[in-house]
């Protein structure tokens, strides 16, 4: 199964990349290799804001990884033109805006690690770090970027 049949079982439509809002590029490609900018949480379009261990519970991060995952589905293929020259996905930052108590960032993470997975196959397995960090730009609670290796 392609990851756009993957992608239409799911209920998932790929949106279509915002351009960045500071002096940055989306994409940079060197080799082979794709490297993704930081894309933040949004909800109903704007950023998901709130802090873990304060106003955000450990399942609504999982849920704002997941949808941070398909935004940069949506950006890789806008840079690609087709996920199917995605070879597999290297590596993961998630950055988890988090009160200085909360340990569960690799909690939240799982929700964007799991849906790279389910929808690229054997090409979404990929290494990952998950840090938090005392803000995230517009208050976001989530920040993920990604390395993918193209053809």
């Amino acid at each position: 199964m392609s990851a756009y049949e993957r992608l239409r079982a799911a209920g998932i439509t790929l949106p279509v990349p915002t351009p960045p809002g500071a002096v940055y590029v989306p994409t940079v490609q060197t080799g082979n290799l794709l490297f993704l900018s930081g894309h933040i949480a949004k909800r109903d379009g704007e950023p998901w804001v709130g802090q873990f261990g304060a106003q955000i519970t450990t399942e609504q991060g999982r849920e704002a990884a997941r949808a941070v995952a398909v935004d940069l589905l949506g950006t890789l293929h806008a840079a690609l033109g087709d996920l199917e020259r995605v070879q597999r996905i290297v590596k993961l930052l998630v950055l988890v805006n988090s009160t200085p108590a909360f340990t569960d960032q690799h909690l939240v993470a799982n929700g964007a690690s799991e849906l790279l997975v389910s929808i690229l196959g054997e090409r979404g397995p990929h290494a990952r770090s998950a840090f938090g960090v005392a803000q995230i730009p517009r208050g976001a609670c989530v920040e993920i970027e990604l390395v993918a290796e193209v053809r």
